[in-house]
């Protein structure tokens, strides 16, 4: 077998899979236990290769016990879904084999990326913004209390960070973990990111984050950071960004807003309230690839002021990558990575495919499908909100009528579900309660597929409750 054929036969799987995609019956994961794919697949790397007809069952085999994130019953993580036009997009990237660092080597992919930033920041009113594709929203963050803390202490580029400064950050109680690891990297320290309390929606309270500063001003420290969330991964909250930037301003603090997993609502008309006050922020960490179906990795972080990216790399010999000698900047000076993936190229090609009126309507579909989700949840008496619904996600439980340990019960309804692989869906605990966490992250849901997923749970719920009736019966 050629390497045409060879190519050709994997087209033909390539398109297999994403019909089963679209099949509403197929299961959404083969589970297997560890030691049980040890035992499908031969993991190891042999010191001969293999065959072009082995080759191809190991497409097979990847695929077949991977989980099918585009299968319309994958409700478990902040991304889902299937987008052809960014995923062709994808296949150019990796065909293309560029690196972002210089106009030299990636001159179409410099000017896509350029134009998505520039559009970006025209949703959050940024006039003199810039930004990068980061590798990931946690690296969004990372880049940000960099930033930040350069501005605080702008000879901490070159002379290091003193400890003396006793720096602090402030962020929701229920924001992302990723704040603490940027303190641990950037050497503020972890214990320096102090948590400040949300209301039972899951929002930070801006009363709770001055009184967090002015306690931390008269311990000696110097508040330098300040994070936003848009939206928590629970509950889907959203701070209130217009408030935070008034305490922000007042006590000369960077304001970020997190926006890994909800930034993308800034695309609808209808629900863009929910980030009321962005422009008031200094940067804004976005992330395609979540809402806006884009392949992983696609994360985008802005900044308010143009040339913050370029302080924060110190000066370096580098006349053996960037040359000055095109009209346009090189991406690679205001960037902490050296070789960094083609991004932006994806979301260009499904951006100007769906264009700006598709997007709005997609995130507004999203909205839908978790409205008519919490509908369900309080039509049916068997079900209840965990707590109200703020934005893409629906915390929701089973309610046993035998005595029985409700956490444990809908964990196991969970279990079940997911190893069977009708559906899958995520949870997580809020005051005590273990919540199901349902998340409308796949633009192309329709109500039929929320239905089928109540359908699947409630099934396997009354299953499960009734083989405990059965043995408490047995038991007696």
């Amino acid at each position: 077998m050629n390497q045409e054929t060879l190519l050709d036969k994997t087209y033909e799987t390539i398109k297999t899979y994403l019909e089963n995609n679209l099949n509403d019956h197929a299961p959404v994961v083969q589970f297997k236990e560890p030691h049980e794919l040890n035992k499908l697949i031969n993991f190891k790397v042999n010191e001969q290769g293999v065959s072009e007809f082995e080759f191809l069952d190991m497409i097979n085999q990847y695929l077949d016990y991977s989980v099918r994130t585009g299968n319309k019953q994958f409700l478990n993580q902040l991304y889902s879904g299937f987008n052809l036009p960014a995923f062709i997009g994808d296949v150019l990237t990796s065909l293309a084999n560029t690196s972002m660092y210089t106009y030299e080597v990636a001159p179409v992919a410099t000017m896509i990326e350029n134009e998505m930033v520039k559009l970006m920041n025209s949703y959050t009113g940024y006039a003199e913004g810039d930004g990068i594709f980061v590798s990931g929203g946690s690296n969004a963050n990372l880049v940000a209390m960099f930033s930040a803390r350069n501005r605080a202490l702008p000879e901490s580029r070159f002379e290091g960070y003193d400890r003396n400064q006793k720096l602090t950050a402030f962020v929701n109680e229920q924001a992302h973990y990723s704040f603490e690891t940027a303190a641990n990297v950037l050497g503020i320290g972890a214990r320096n990111v102090i948590k400040v309390k949300a209301d039972n929606n899951g929002r930070l309270i801006p009363a709770e984050l001055e009184k967090a500063i002015q306690s931390s001003l008269e311990r000696g420290e110097k508040p330098f950071f300040v994070s936003a969330t848009c939206a928590t991964t629970l509950l889907g909250a959203y701070d209130p960004i217009d408030e935070m930037a008034e305490i922000c301003e007042r006590y000369g603090v960077w304001l970020h807003a997190d926006g890994s997993f909800g930034g993308s609502v800034i695309l609808s008309e209808k629900h863009r309230h929910l980030m009321k006050g962005i422009e008031k922020t200094d940067s804004f960490a976005w992330n395609p690839h979540k809402l806006m179906n884009i392949p992983l990795i696609c994360s985008v972080l802005l900044v308010k002021k143009r040339g913050t990216l370029q302080r924060n790399i110190t000066d370096i010999n580098t006349d053996y990558i960037f040359h000055n000698i095109d009209e346009i900047e090189d991406l690679g000076k205001k960037s902490i990575q050296c070789g960094r993936r083609v991004d932006a190229v994806k979301l260009w090609f499904a951006w100007k495919y769906f264009g700006l009126e598709g997007y709005r309507k997609r995130i507004d579909n999203l909205m839908d499908m978790a409205s008519y989700a919490e509908q369900l949840v309080c039509q049916h008496h068997r079900l209840e909100l965990v707590a109200p619904r703020q934005s893409f996600t629906v915390c929701f439980r089973f309610k046993p009528e035998t005595e029985t340990d409700i956490n444990a019960f809908n964990l196991k309804v969970r279990e079940t579900i997911r190893k069977k692989g009708k559906t899958l869906v995520n949870y997580g605990y809020h005051n005590g309660q273990l919540a199901i966490r349902l998340v409308t992250a796949n633009a192309d849901l329709e109500a039929k597929n929320i239905d089928r997923f109540f359908t699947h749970f409630l099934e396997t719920a009354s299953q499960l409750e009734a083989k405990e009736v059965l043995v408490t019966i047995n038991e007696n």
